[in-house]
């Protein structure tokens, strides 16, 4: 089974509308034989960020329309980092903060992963911030950061403390 990352923009972007298509996701996806592992919706309820585990992106294309949703993209396969599936599923937790890094061409996954792990512990500069995890792109376009901060700025000397880029961040509901 593989993840993938499937991202929404609600029809009814209120915090209504995000959970109720959230709902509808859900459904939906059980009639392809994938499990949503997780959603999470930004502050202002206009972008839903949900990863689900199927066999393959093609049992994902029922979701390519989802009831309630202005815009669905395809799905992308992504890789977990820095938290184990089985806790995610078991827990279902909730993060404060996105963060969204457009990566830059030149990057592999190999590359990725080692500075990863090479500048994580530099997060135990700025205690008040939780890295979480991260889903990274296989075709490696992007990665979605998550955090459990106190504020925007925190976030933003975590990121700047690991040396990494933030294209968009999102405060999540």
């Amino acid at each position: 089974m593989s993840l993938f990352l499937i991202e929404l923009v609600p029809a009814d972007p209120t915090r209504e509308g995000a959970q109720a298509l959230i709902e509808t996701l859900a459904s939906q996806s059980t009639g392809t034989g994938a499990e949503l592992i997780e959603s999470q919706v930004t502050a202002d309820a206009g972008r839903v960020f949900a990863v689900l585990e199927a066999d393959e992106a093609e049992a994902l294309a029922p979701l390519a329309s989802v009831d309630g949703a202005a815009e669905v993209t395809a799905p992308a396969e992504v890789r977990l980092v820095g938290a184990e599936l089985a806790d995610i599923k078991a827990a279902r937790p909730h993060a404060g903060y996105l963060v969204e890094w457009d990566l830059p061409a030149t990057l592999d996954m190999d590359t990725y992963l080692a500075n990863k792990k090479a500048k994580s512990p530099r997060y135990a500069q700025v205690p008040e911030v939780a890295f979480l995890r991260t889903y990274v792109r296989e075709d490696m376009l992007k990665c979605l950061c998550f955090y459990d901060a106190p504020d925007q700025d925190t976030v933003v000397r975590a990121r700047e403390v690991v040396q990494t880029p933030i294209d968009r961040l999102h405060q999540l509901a």
